[in-house]
């Protein structure tokens, strides 16, 4: 599993509630036991591949609770209606694309790459939403190094 760095905050199971009510959603548990773990960051190694066509990207960031500068209550704020329902940005890449976490069913736990360049007018139109993983920790497995492309 890659690893995670982070300066942010330790998060307790009841400010990941509140911010779970602040934002009227249910967060998947594999997610929160990220948060619990590490409440976003920096991951080494970092490159992930999108698909076949679209090729590879590196994630930038993942985004935490609390005060930071990419917190998710912001970020959801920003995405609000751009995402398909049932998806928040749970990290970006440095191309200004999403990293998203599915919320609810038939997508939850799952984690997509949203295309920004690719952004249909209707935002439940999942034209330029790939599928990475089947939840946060397969992701995170899944990151790769340089030499391995």
């Amino acid at each position: 599993m890659a690893k995670v760095t982070s300066s942010n905050e330790n998060l307790s199971l009841e400010q990941i509630e509140q911010f779970e009510a602040r934002n009227n959603l249910k967060l998947p548990e594999k997610y929160k036991s990220f948060l619990l773990q590490w409440n976003g960051g920096y991951t080494e190694p970092s490159l992930f591949r999108i698909s076949e066509e679209q090729g590879a990207s590196v994630v930038n960031v993942l985004n935490g609770i609390g005060d930071m500068y990419d917190n998710l209550d912001k970020v959801i704020d920003i995405y609000e209606y751009r995402l398909p329902e049932g998806f928040i940005p749970i990290g970006d890449d440095p191309g200004g694309n999403v990293i998203c976490l599915g919320t609810k069913e038939p997508y939850n736990e799952t984690i997509y790459f949203w295309d920004h360049e690719e952004e249909p007018e209707d935002s439940e139109d999942m034209s330029n939403m790939y599928f990475l993983a089947n939840d946060i920790f397969e992701f995170l497995d899944n990151l790769y190094e340089d030499a391995e492309e």
